[in-house]
């Protein structure tokens, strides 16, 4: 496992932006915790993280590489439109999802998804790649999730690719609102 910082990531982004675009699974910061992701169009990356969180069929989010492609992926009333324009920060907003939009594994036999856009630089390298990126708590299910380097699962570590690294994140986890039928507000 590589661990980088923010001015090692952007001195290499072109050769980490080939290896996520080649299945890469990696850990990452973002506005409040840190995620665990990969190419959320790539199966077999998506059921690598699976198998490392151990876990089977809890949907991930992902985060979008832009307002746009949530409309074009999505289902967007005009509530959702609301809540896109709070973007970004720390929700994840629950659309139902058009067919094909990421790997069936992301979401097993849900027609709905959740989306972030973390308010954080880690986003503006997202968009660049105009991919849309698994993320979900850096934790095997059930256990808590990763606030530094020191409380990295071990099997978890062995199984990324890199880390993007910058110290302690002591946030929440984002707000969930679902925006798919009715309306509501989760709380984590």
């Amino acid at each position: 496992m590589k661990v980088l910082s923010r001015q090692e990531f952007n001195a290499a982004r072109e050769d980490i932006y080939e290896k996520i675009m080649s299945g890469a699974v990696f850990i990452y910061p973002t506005d409040t915790i840190y995620g665990i992701g990969c190419d959320a169009r790539d199966a077999d990356a998506v059921r690598k993280i699976r198998r490392l969180k151990e876990r089977s069929y809890t949907p991930f989010s992902v985060i979008a590489p832009s307002k746009d492609w949530i409309r074009e992926h999505c289902e967007v009333s005009k509530r959702g439109e609301g809540w896109i324009s709070r973007l970004p920060g720390p929700y994840t907003l629950i659309f139902r999802k058009k067919d094909g939009c990421v790997a069936e594994d992301v979401a097993p036999n849900l027609k709905t998804i959740g989306i972030r856009m973390p308010d954080h630089w880690f986003m503006a390298h997202i968009a660049e790649l105009e991919i849309p990126i698994v993320t979900t708590s850096v934790n095997k299910h059930g256990e808590q999730y990763m606030t530094s380097l020191d409380d990295l699962d071990e099997g978890i570590g062995k199984g990324v690719d890199f880390v993007i690294y910058e110290g302690e994140r002591n946030g929440r986890p984002s707000r969930l609102v679902d925006l798919s039928d009715s309306f509501k507000i989760i709380e984590r």
